[in-house]
Order: structure tokens, then sequence, then C-alpha cells
């Protein structure tokens, strides 16, 4: 079969179209003919030489991917079907012909969605689903800052927060980004932090109170702003690391908040573990985008031989919503 391979660590002109053998499923995993793969910032970290897969997962790029059951391995007890639309959710592998996926994290599509668009969800939802309310048990009527509003991640936050009846506070970085959180997205409150402090800005939407949870997808660069706009018990969920590893952390401000700092990955957790996720993400957010308080924003989709140029696009920052390949 064909995948994308690196031919080395570094930018998107790496990316090659290679022929590589098939998947083989084993015992409790199903084999899937790909349509489409999301691409994410994990794809990208992977490709620039900073983030392995973890052990045993494929070393082909993409965590997510939508398509059709092609073959079953031993022992799978969840009912699907040879030619089956689903979608997955992956460690690795997405950047193929054909994947190999333990079945308790492939789900059928939600109701009304193609299968070229129900690429974009998998991974987005299951890590919003997880880390919002399996983890940071945001609570209706709770105030969400979601930094990133209008990546994948964002997208996903700030429409499922809504539905479930929090407010949400969400950052981007232009005026159209900031105009599609308050239209399409139903953000509450938008923040352009390249012309407003969004300490500042949280602090006056929510009269002084500050956020009761935070969605970061920045890392070390945010962190001291992001313990300033925390509320009394707030929790900060760490999920990404684009501005960095390593910060100082006033911790007097945290004790002083009662407040929690997490940290999260999804790509390394136990199969079990996301098998769990992948069930909750079924029972509570494919119902809303199956009636609508969900929209799935696909913003670019790419042949799959044009991954460097889809890779290029996305490092840009100019997306908003999904950018997919199609297998």
């Amino acid at each position: 079969m064909q995948a994308i391979v690196p031919t080395t660590a570094g930018g998107p002109e790496v990316l090659r179209l290679t022929e590589v053998p098939a998947p083989v499923p084993g015992a409790g995993e199903v084999l899937i003919d790909v349509v489409a793969a999301g691409i994410n910032r994990a794809d990208v970290q992977q490709r620039r030489g900073v983030y392995p897969p973890p052990p045993g997962a494929s070393d082909i790029m993409g965590l997510e991917v939508s398509g059709r059951i092609a073959a079953f391995g031993a022992d799978v007890t969840r009912p699907f079907a040879k030619g089956q639309p689903v979608v997955a959710l992956l460690a690795g592998g997405g950047y193929a012909e054909q994947v190999a996926v333990p079945a308790g994290q492939v789900l059928r599509l939600p109701e009304g969605v193609d299968i070229v668009t129900a690429a974009a969800l998998p991974e987005v939802a299951a890590t919003v689903y997880s880390n919002l309310f399996m983890t940071a048990m945001l609570q209706p009527g709770e105030t969400l800052l979601v930094h990133g509003g209008t990546g994948g991640i964002g997208v996903m936050a700030v429409q499922l927060a809504k539905a479930r009846g929090a407010r949400v506070i969400a950052t981007a970085g232009s005026a159209e980004k900031v105009a599609t959180l308050t239209g399409f997205l139903g953000a509450d409150v938008a923040v352009n932090y390249r012309e407003q402090d969004f300490v500042e800005a949280v602090r006056e939407q929510t009269d002084g109170r500050g956020a009761d949870v935070i969605l970061d997808v920045v890392g070390a660069k945010y962190l001291q702003q992001n313990v300033a706009a925390l509320a009394m018990y707030g929790r900060l969920v760490v999920i990404g690391l684009q501005g960095g590893t390593k910060a100082e952390l006033d911790l007097g401000a945290l004790v002083s908040k009662r407040a929690a700092i997490i940290g999260t990955t999804l790509r390394a957790r136990p199969v079990a573990e996301k098998a769990a996720i992948m069930d909750g993400v079924r029972d509570n957010v494919w119902p809303l985008v199956a009636d609508g308080s969900i929209k799935v924003l696909v913003d670019k989709t790419f042949p799959l031989a044009e991954a460097a140029a889809a890779h290029t696009y996305f490092d840009s920052g100019q997306h908003m919503g999904k950018v997919l390949l199609l297998a």
C-alpha cells in the first residue's frame, strides 16, 4: 500500500508518498480502508522529530481517519460489518491507504455526516470530551477559556462546552477568526490575543472571578497568565506545548486559588482507556453532531500525495477547523 513517510526529521518537504507493507489486523483489531485522515499538531511534532510514536505504534503519522471496514482480526466483539463506514482514533498510521486499529477505538459515523468530513472528528472529539468532562469536570454555568479557538481542538471545545451549558471565552489571532468564534461557533466572547491581554479580558467578562477551566494548547509561554486567569478552584488543563515546555510558576498564586494544573496526553494511553473515551464520545458527542449543535468545520482537503503541501498550509496557521488528507 502507499503511505506518507518522512525521509528525515524536518519541514513539510521531507514527506514522501512511499510503498510500504500493508498492515495486518491483530487480535481485537479491525483493518480499515482509509478514505480521509485528519492532520493534527502531533503529526507536525512527529515530522520534526520531537514527538515519536508510543512503543508498538505505527511509525506512520496520522491520529484519526474515516474509512470502511476491510477485515477483522481474531476476537473482535464489537458489531461491525465489512464495508461499514467508520471513524477511528489511532496511535499512528493514518496517513496511509489502510490502517489496523483496536476495535474499541472505532465508531460508526454520526448521523448526517459524510465519510470524508467525519475524518475531522475522532481525535478532537476524544481529546476535548476526555479533558473537559472526564478530567476537568466542567459543569453547566461554569466559564471555560479555550486557547486556539479556531483550531481543530478549539472548534470542538467551544461548541461542545456551549452545548453542555458552559460559558465560553476563546482566543484567536485575527479579526476573521474572532468573528468566526462568536458567529459560526457560538462562543460568548472572543479575544484577539495579538491586540488584547486575555487575562484582563477574562477578568472583565467574569466580573473579576476568572475562568473555572482553561484548555491550553500553548504550554510554557502561557503558564503564568493562565494561572492569573483562573478562578478559585479553577482547573488548568495543558494538552499542548506549542509555546515550550519549561516556565517558572508562582506556587503562591496557584495555592491561593486552591487551583489545579493538569497535564494530559491522549496518544499514549492504554487501549482500554481509549475505548472508554470513545464510548463517551459516542454517547455524549455524536448526538450533538447529529442534531446540529456541533458543526464540523473542514478548512481544506488535500490528496494524500500532497501531504507536504497540506503540512505547509497547516504550519502557516491560516486554517480554521481541520485540514484533511484524502487517501
